[in-house]
């Protein structure tokens, strides 16, 4: 259960190797978070993050998970729940994909589609069944500016986010009257080992940052979070800006 300042005692990450996912458990255990599940596939890198965060004081345990494997979603995560309540479950996973390459290659443009959208909705009902079994929880989906409108130069990624983006809204319009809140978090750009080598776009922000947010969105039970904040009104604007304009815009 979440204790009397409302932070979450307890957090089931996916993707635990994102670098959002992990400045958001570093931030969280600083507000009393003390059990961290970081699932993911099985490597040094899901180690050392657990390792890492049991040296801040939480109990950091790993999972093995596979967002390309939905079959083995429910076994995988219900042994999680079965271990005790989650106070917060964060949909961390995904793939930005090589939009030139994936443009030529369906089968890896699928693979982009896959994880981004149906193993996230996999993970996605089987955490919200059990968030709405034990009365309470928080899903929090990191979704991303992309979805707001596909971009010629990252149309595949951004088709995959919208997908999930629509998802979550009704996820969270089911799940509305049974003590479990859903938050989409959309960011823009983020300097992240994900995005290493491209270039920055305008109003990039951190992990870090995006890990404040959350922080806060949660505290005020906000069901869309956008990091920065600005891009609300920026995507508002280029959402409805005529087709042939949006073409010529350098994205």
């Amino acid at each position: 259960m979440k204790d009397a300042f409302g932070a979450p005692q307890s957090l089931l990450v996916l993707g635990g190797t994102s670098d959002i996912a992990l400045a958001t458990a570093r931030r969280l255990i600083t507000r009393r978070t003390r059990t961290v599940w970081l699932a993911g596939r099985p490597s040094p890198d899901l180690d050392d993050a657990a390792a890492h965060l049991r040296g801040l004081g939480a109990d950091a345990r790993t999972v093995a998970f596979d967002a390309l494997d939905p079959a083995s979603h429910e076994p995988v995560l219900g042994k999680v729940f079965a271990e005790g309540d989650v106070d917060m479950v964060l949909l961390a996973f995904g793939v930005l994909g090589d939009q030139a390459n994936d443009e030529r290659d369906p089968v890896a443009a699928v693979r982009v589609a896959q994880t981004n959208y149906t193993g996230a909705v996999s993970a996605g009902l089987v955490c919200a069944r059990a968030l709405q079994t034990q009365g309470h929880g928080s899903l929090v989906v990191l979704s991303s500016v992309a979805g707001e409108r596909a971009r010629r130069s990252n149309f595949i990624y951004g088709s995959s986010k919208a997908g999930l983006d629509a998802f979550a809204q009704g996820l969270g319009d089911a799940l509305h009257t049974t003590g479990v809140h859903v938050m989409v978090v959309r960011p823009g750009f983020v300097r992240s080992r994900m995005t290493a080598g491209l270039p920055e776009a305008p109003l990039a922000t951190t992990p870090e940052a995006v890990a404040a947010a959350i922080e806060l969105g949660l505290r005020r039970r906000s069901e869309a979070v956008w990091v920065p904040g600005a891009l609300r009104w920026v995507m508002s604007a280029l959402r409805h800006a005529p087709r042939p304009l949006f073409r010529r815009l350098p994205m």
